[in-house]
């Protein structure tokens, strides 16, 4: 089963934080190792600018070499995955994260993320995390 990889993982991976990118008993090295990440366009478009104003080339290139699920945004979904949010007090959740929820659960991908309010979206949508 393939994992999508939060750019809060990487973050902290890149930083050499290993406490901060284990999950669920794997760490992020070892799901490397057997080829089960995924990333999409939008995290990358997180991560890429610090690396390419750091010229970090082979990272640049490693992480676009990770297998891309096609990217298709339902908009009125996430219309109402923010709907039902604010209907349960959470209003932090931008669209970048909605759109990265969407993506997860559109191709069955587990969700391997740092940020804690994906954990109060994976009550209203079926969502499922590392």
């Amino acid at each position: 089963m393939s994992v999508l990889v939060d750019s809060s993982v990487w973050i902290h991976y890149f930083r050499g934080t290993p406490d901060k990118w284990t999950g669920s008993g794997r760490d992020l090295d070892e799901l490397i190792d057997e080829n089960l990440i995924s990333t999409n366009d939008l995290i990358l478009a997180e991560l890429l600018p610090a690396l390419i104003h750091r010229r970090q080339r082979k990272l640049i290139s490693l992480l676009k070499a990770i297998t891309r699920p096609h990217m298709q945004i339902d908009w009125e979904e996430l219309v109402q995955m923010q709907a039902a949010c604010l209907r349960d007090g959470i209003n932090k959740i931008g669209l970048p994260d909605l759109i990265i929820a969407q993506h997860a659960i559109q191709h069955d991908l587990e969700l391997f993320t740092l940020d804690s309010h994906f954990k109060r979206l994976s009550r209203h949508v079926p969502l499922r995390l590392r």
